[in-house]
């Protein structure tokens, strides 16, 4: 039989609840010390007891609710007074809780980040410096625009004067560009006078050329350029003894004229009056040769000329380019079209380019008649009738520097990419217009010619080969030509009232602004010497001479030109 169990005497509290306040001598095992916390039936029990915390230094951790203090039997010798307060600071608790997960966002991003190196390296410092560059430039533009200056969003120091300031010169007048635009004045149709050299027909198959079957450009070495000025010219040097005018230019100096209000690179024309007479020359190895690139665009090009993407190098690129481009259109079967006399300045048996010269007057008022000499490079039957061309050439060199890629947008968006060039090449595109106006061309042809690759300046592809009538594109860049006939008349009536002697027309630099200067007979001469300025005197950022070269030939090599341009 099993032992009784002995429940034991249960003493009774005739004061309240729970045991009395003495201990009972009946539970010898019973606990000293054990207070009995008073409770209301409200009251939510938390825990019994915590084993996980130590009150080794009561003033440092003090109890956060006085309640837990019940719980507390560290005072009690019964519960393991014999161990030692130092172990119990041995324990430690650990945080096993996982780290709070992001509210937004991607995982891997904020593990990218973890992972990046605390170390700034010079990969990172590059990217911050491109960063701070490209803000730097955003907010410069920004600036600009906001200002409304088209010819003053670039740095002024950028460009040169083209021509030296000699302190010999006298300074006659300056006329700023604002004039310009007012200006109107209305010629009737010109005469031709005489036409010369010989045209090829132009080939309609480039008119098919589109980025998917692009045309590698060829290169003509054998070939003649003349770029010859007006006084070297031997017909208008017979013209103007048979006084058949009294002013008398070229269609490069007109056109050039025309259009100085959209000029932001500086140029230069010579202006001699022999007698009653009045003739524009441009000097020799002027930029008047060269076609300008990216002159009216927003982004800066570099400064260091033999770079490839300087405006020097680009502009004797956009030369080689042209004049390759205007001789491979054609069809080279040896058939031609002749006129009343051959190239004025070729020699007997050498080969020429392409082009025809139309020596035609114009009547600007009762006594005064003006004779230019024009251009035209191709000739084409339209319903048996003849029709001259004009062919001129765009050359994209960095898609990033236009922010349009040719090969991506010239089939389905061509009105971007042409508008793109209009914008940054307005001036080259107002003179080609000019031009073909003056030559009374039917039809304007514009290949977009791109490199091969962004840093193989010598190698191009023909993208594209679009055609259009001078007067409806000349309406559509908001070319005047009763505007551009005016700013002719107003020069050519100031330079009438000037003494017999040479002059030259300048482009400032820096300003919307042309001066005229009296310089001596003898200036840009062979035999002339130009003695710099101090620099605390000069007038005009200085640039380099570009004199030299027989003025009777003048023939333009681009190929030794290009190599020039790389030395």
């Amino acid at each position: 039989m099993v032992g009784g169990f002995e429940v034991g005497a249960v003493p009774f509290n005739p004061d309240g609840w729970g045991p009395p306040e003495s201990a009972s001598p009946h539970l010898p095992n019973h606990p000293i010390n054990v207070p009995f916390a008073p409770f209301s039936r409200s009251d939510k029990l938390g825990r019994i007891a915590d084993w996980t915390r130590t009150y080794n230094n009561p003033s440092r951790n003090p109890l956060r609710n006085p309640s837990d203090s019940v719980f507390d039997f560290t005072g009690d010798d019964s519960f393991g007074a014999g161990i030692a307060a130092d172990e119990d600071s041995s324990f430690r608790l650990v945080d096993g809780k996982p780290p709070p997960r992001p509210k937004f966002g991607p995982k891997w991003r904020f593990q990218q980040q973890r992972q990046l190196p605390q170390r700034r390296d010079e990969e990172v410092e590059a990217r911050k410096r491109e960063a701070e560059k490209e803000r730097a430039r955003r907010d410069r533009l920004y600036n600009l625009n906001r200002s409304g200056g088209n010819n003053q969003r670039r740095e002024a120091a950028v460009f040169k004067s083209s021509v030296d300031i000699q302190p010999e010169w006298n300074m006659l007048d300056q006329i700023p560009f604002s004039t310009f635009s007012k200006l109107s004045f209305s010629v009737p149709e010109p005469e031709d006078l005489l036409l010369c050299g010989g045209l090829e027909f132009y080939d309609r198959s480039y008119d098919r050329v589109t980025p998917q079957n692009e045309r590698r450009l060829e290169r003509f070495k054998n070939r003649n350029f003349f770029k010859v000025t007006t006084t070297d010219d031997p017909v208008i040097r017979r013209l103007a003894n048979e006084d058949k005018a009294t002013v008398f230019a070229t269609d490069s100096i007109l056109s050039t004229l025309m259009c100085a209000p959209r000029s932001v690179y500086s140029w230069d024309i010579v202006i001699q009056r022999v007698g009653n007479k009045l003739f524009f020359d441009k000097r020799d190895g002027s930029q008047l040769d060269l076609l300008s690139v990216h002159e009216t665009s927003q982004e800066p090009l570099p400064e260091a000329k033999e770079d490839i993407n300087s405006a020097y190098s680009l502009s004797v690129e956009a030369a080689y380019i042209n004049q390759n481009f205007s001789q491979q259109v054609l069809i080279r079967d040896g058939n031609k079209v002749t006129f009343e006399e051959p190239n004025p300045f070729a020699n007997e048996g050498e080969e020429v380019a392409s082009v025809a010269y139309r020596y035609r007057r114009w009547k600007l008022d009762d006594d005064m008649y003006l004779v230019a000499r024009c251009e035209v490079q191709s000739v084409v039957e339209v319903n048996k009738q003849r029709t001259f061309l004009t062919l001129n050439a765009l050359n994209e060199f960095d898609p990033k520097y236009s922010g349009v890629d040719w090969r991506q947008k010239l089939e389905t968006q061509r009105g971007a990419v042409l508008a793109t060039e209009l914008k940054n090449n307005a001036n080259k595109l107002a003179k080609w217009t000019a031009q073909a106006l003056l030559a009374s061309a039917d039809l304007m042809k514009l290949g977009y010619v791109s490199r091969v690759h962004p840093r193989d300046h010598f190698n191009h592809v023909i993208l594209a080969v679009v055609g259009y009538k001078p007067r409806e594109f000349a309406a559509q860049i908001n070319l005047n030509t009763t505007n551009m006939w005016g700013i002719i008349k107003s020069i050519v009536d100031l330079c009438m009232k000037l003494n017999e002697g040479k002059y030259v027309l300048v482009k400032d630099p820096s300003k919307p602004q042309v001066r005229i200067y009296e310089v001596p007979a003898d200036a840009f001469e062979n035999d002339y010497v130009e003695e710099p300025l101090p620099e605390d005197e000069q007038v005009q950022p200085p640039a380099e001479e570009a004199n030299g070269g027989e003025a009777n030939t003048a023939i333009t090599d681009v190929e030794e030109k290009e190599v020039t341009a790389e030395a």
